[in-house]
């Protein structure tokens, strides 16, 4: 493979389509939940990492089968995927780290991730690189809430309402459930 080439993967999830996008290590540089339909996926990866081909995603069939796992049942830890975060700037990097050592089950406020960090009035900031966020849910954003266990941001398709289904996928109910829920 050309030392700059990267190459992606459409991946069937349980949630939907998501993509991986990897370097000729078979290192992640990107990955995406669902955007709409495939093809909208494609576009979408393309335009975020121009002459990226598509390709049978053998090189990272590990990171595949991760993904599928934690998105089916809420179980699985993706912290062994190998990410390339050299584009990423050095704040945003730290916090991904943080945030990728929150287990399936667990959560983290803002304001947490920022005091883990050493800068306990970061919170904004760390809620900013969330969004930025070019791994998901490798780097598993939506384990990362607002003050007072609220849902917060989240820039996927679907908002708030798609970080709240993979949280209780894995365990995690920000309300109660009702019978209809259980």
């Amino acid at each position: 493979m050309d030392r700059n080439r990267l190459e992606f993967a459409v991946v069937s999830t349980a949630i939907g389509e998501c993509a991986l996008v990897w370097n000729e290590d078979a290192e992640i540089v990107g990955s995406t939940l669902p955007h709409g339909s495939s093809d909208q996926l494609r576009a979408a990866v393309r335009g975020w990492y121009p002459g990226a081909v598509e390709a049978p995603a053998d090189p990272v069939e590990a990171a595949v089968e991760g993904l599928k796992h934690l998105l089916e049942d809420g179980e699985g830890d993706l912290a062994e995927i190998h990410l390339n975060m050299s584009a990423v700037p050095d704040f945003d990097r730290r916090v991904y780290e943080i945030v990728r050592a929150i287990p399936p089950g667990e959560t983290r406020t803002y304001g947490e991730v920022a005091t883990e960090l050493g800068s306990p009035g970061a919170a904004q900031a760390v809620g900013q690189a969330m969004g930025r966020n070019p791994f998901p849910p490798i780097v598993p954003c939506h384990r990362v809430l607002a003050a007072g266990r609220r849902v917060g941001g989240f820039s996927a398709r679907g908002g708030p309402r798609t970080k709240i289904r993979m949280l209780e996928t894995e365990g995690v109910y920000l309300e109660q459930p009702t019978l209809f829920d259980l």
